[in-house]
């Protein structure tokens, strides 16, 4: 078959660069022009996107088309704009198959591409396609072309068009109307993982840090558990990665597209909430996000889930430090010299102590080897401000050896009994926001003002405990959102003293 090309016909494929948590819609422009056969691409691309060339000829030529023997330049617009990935393989082969006259360039337009080309032409999965195809529904783009495999991720958006391609023939000929590839609605795969975390049936005794557990889950509040070695402090954080709800559609759109930004995740859906347990010797990049490439730090990979920093006075004070952010503005914020992005961080915090470095001051069956400054400056470890985001510090205590492995002391129905109370309160607080995204820990204190309302009893003595444990006007704050939590737990429309009693008892000093 011959093809005539006219040369200086600049033909057009849209594509999408990821920048940050965005994406920004790139114009792959492709002109051939006589002179020695060669390739360049130009503006801003990096060196995955250099080494496209190999892969574009190759799988061009194995795909039976022709690969035009002229010289080809193919810019990527707005040069300005840094160009990562080898998603851009695809439309650079199909905006060079335009300009040789063996596609029409109306056949590309309204439409997004991307896809990496193998070099037998066909093509393998990518890492941002949730940003390509929120991306392209944004601009109004009628449909997008994304490898089979991340056909269901992309599915998660509504109203566009997905059309999973496997290989670059398949794509061409669909484009020519000889071959017709249907758009993607296979039944969402779901990656599901087979529960590893401990139960609260699982765990002897412990039963105020039980409850304190239901209530972070069921208000999102986050919680430090501090207390001797073996006691159980571990084993409570882990078991409330299965005491959460599922993540709804928009929720694992979100977490899934962060998951994949990262380089975890290509073509499965995550519908689990993350549980997230960094080495304590990571670095503040790991934990926050960034790298020359920005990518999201634990704190984003732990968005909707939970964040849990095992004994958290052995983490860095730099990258303690650093959670005060997201902590509070449920967003982390990363500056670079060549680019700034901004990840959600919406997770639950549960961190772990000892009462000092050899865990067990004030034991009463082993003696404390510390001296009083060590422990202080153990305590230290952990500033003020940090202190003051976290809503409920619980102190555990060592379960007698006689009392472990008595079957009265477990509940088969205590774990199912606390996913209900959990998910009756949250649904609670769904319906008083009118949102699944807003829960009591984030409420504003105008948000307290007008749905915890207090009477004059339940002020005076709010009032009078905040004086006498000097609680600050966050530490405060975070009282009213915690006694919300224990109200919708029992039920209640309003708080009462009793709810603001027990939130105060999750107040203890660490």
């Amino acid at each position: 078959m011959v093809y005539y090309i006219h040369m200086g016909n600049v033909c057009k494929v849209l594509s999408v660069a990821p920048v940050g948590f965005e994406g920004h819609i790139i114009e792959v422009e492709s002109d051939i022009t006589k002179g020695l056969p060669s390739l360049q691409i130009v503006g801003l691309a990096n060196k995955a996107i250099e080494e496209a060339k190999e892969r574009v000829k190759s799988a061009i030529a194995n795909s039976l088309l022709e690969y035009p023997s002229r010289r080809i330049t193919v810019n990527l617009a707005p040069a300005e704009l840094p160009k990562y990935g080898t998603h851009y393989d695809l439309p650079i082969a199909l905006a060079i198959l335009a300009s040789s006259g063996q596609i029409r360039q109306k056949e590309l337009e309204n439409n997004v591409f991307a896809g990496e080309l193998a070099l037998d032409g066909s093509i393998r999965p990518i890492l941002c396609a949730i940003t390509v195809a929120e991306t392209a529904k944004r601009v109004g783009a009628k449909r997008i072309y994304l490898p089979v495999e991340n056909a269901p991720q992309a599915q998660l958006l509504s109203s566009i068009e997905v059309i999973g391609i496997s290989s670059l023939k398949d794509i061409y000929l669909h484009l020519k109307g000889e071959k017709i590839l249907q758009q993607y609605r296979h039944q969402v795969h779901r990656r599901v993982t087979e529960p590893s975390t401990p139960l609260l049936d699982d765990i002897y005794g412990q039963e105020q840090a039980k409850r304190a557990l239901i209530v972070a889950a069921a208000g999102h509040h986050n919680i430090l558990f501090t207390g001797l070695p073996g006691a159980g402090k571990t084993m409570l954080a882990k078991a409330l990665a299965n005491l959460l709800p599922t993540l709804d559609v928009d929720e694992q759109l979100l977490v899934t597209k962060l998951h994949a930004l990262a380089g975890l995740t290509e073509g499965d859906i995550i519908t689990e909430r993350p549980f997230r347990s960094p080495h304590h010797s990571s670095s503040m990049v790991a934990i926050t996000g960034g790298g020359s490439q920005i990518k999201p730090g634990e704190v984003s990979l732990a968005h909707l889930g939970v964040l849990f920093l095992d004994e958290i006075p052995e983490y860095s004070r730099v990258v303690l430090e650093a959670l005060r952010q997201p902590l509070e503005d449920r967003v982390i914020s990363i500056s670079r010299a060549n680019a700034k992005a901004t990840f959600p961080a919406n997770f639950m915090l549960v961190a772990t102590m000892n009462p000092c470095p050899c865990g067990f001051y004030g034991d009463q069956t082993r003696e404390c080897t510390c001296s009083q400054a060590q422990v202080l400056a153990y305590r230290k470890r952990l500033s003020g401000p940090l202190l003051d985001r976290i809503d409920m510090i619980i102190p555990i205590s060592r379960i007698p050896t006689e009392k472990l492995l008595l079957s009265d002391e477990l509940s088969s129905k205590q774990h199912s009994e606390a996913q209900s109370s959990i998910i009756s309160a949250r649904n609670v607080q769904i319906k008083r926001y009118g949102s699944s995204h807003k829960n009591n820990s984030s409420l504003s204190t105008s948000d307290i003002r007008r749905y915890v309302p207090l009477k004059q009893s339940e002020k005076l003595f709010l009032d009078t405990a905040a004086n006498r444990l000097g609680l600050t006007a966050r530490g405060y704050f975070k009282i009213l959102r915690v006694a919300r939590t224990i109200a919708d737990l029992e039920g209640s429309s309003s708080v009462s003293i009793p709810h603001i009693a027990e939130a105060l008892q999750y107040r203890q000093s660490a």
